[in-house]
């Protein structure tokens, strides 16, 4: 590929203080300036090349990790402390930020945002300008999209849905198949 945007540089061992890592790391570094990225700018760490891809303005910060077979394309950005990790996409203008956690088979797309200590897995997918905040946990099959907010200590499993501009808090569990649409608020 002709075309590159970054490429990986090695960690030196120690130099990265996050646990979590079994795995050797390659920090990336950017090659030509896109998007909010000069060249120049040191990015955050993956697993190999096939975690971010070369196309968009796509990139992941400095602290950030994407790793196993995550992939992050299109203008999405992972930053903070987040992880992406197991078979996770990450696309479009979506935002993985703070200490929040993405794996398994999970989707964020278009321009929603996950942030703060939130967890999405399984199979679960972000859309539309969807936010999931806080100490949120989405997972299973559970869909979130629309303007649909996810925050506080709130869970969202099985096959539920919150979509439009639903919200959901405090420690709210919404499972099973359950959908809370259009201007629903649970607490």
């Amino acid at each position: 590929m002709t075309n590159k945007k970054y490429i990986i540089i090695q960690v030196p061992v120690g130099s990265v203080n996050r646990g979590h890592l079994d795995v050797p790391h390659y920090r990336i570094k950017a090659l030509k300036s896109f998007g909010a990225v000069a060249e120049g700018d040191l990015g955050g760490l993956v697993y190999s090349e096939l975690n971010l891809s070369h196309d968009g303005n796509a990139w992941i910060t400095e602290n950030a990790v994407v790793s196993e077979d995550a992939w992050v394309y299109g203008n999405a950005v992972v930053s903070g402390n987040a992880r992406v990790a197991g078979n996770a996409k990450i696309s479009a203008n979506a935002v993985i930020t703070g200490n929040s956690w993405v794996s398994g088979h999970a989707l964020v797309t278009a321009n929603a945002k996950v942030s703060g200590n939130a967890l999405v897995y399984g199979i679960a997918k972000i859309g539309g300008h969807a936010v999931v905040s806080g100490d949120t946990e989405v997972s299973d099959y559970a869909v979130i999209t629309g303007n649909a907010k996810v925050s506080g200590r709130a869970s969202v499993s099985g096959t539920a849905r919150v979509t439009d501009d639903a919200s959901v808090s405090g420690n709210a569990r919404i499972t099973a198949n359950a959908w809370i649409n259009r201007c629903v608020s649970v607490v």
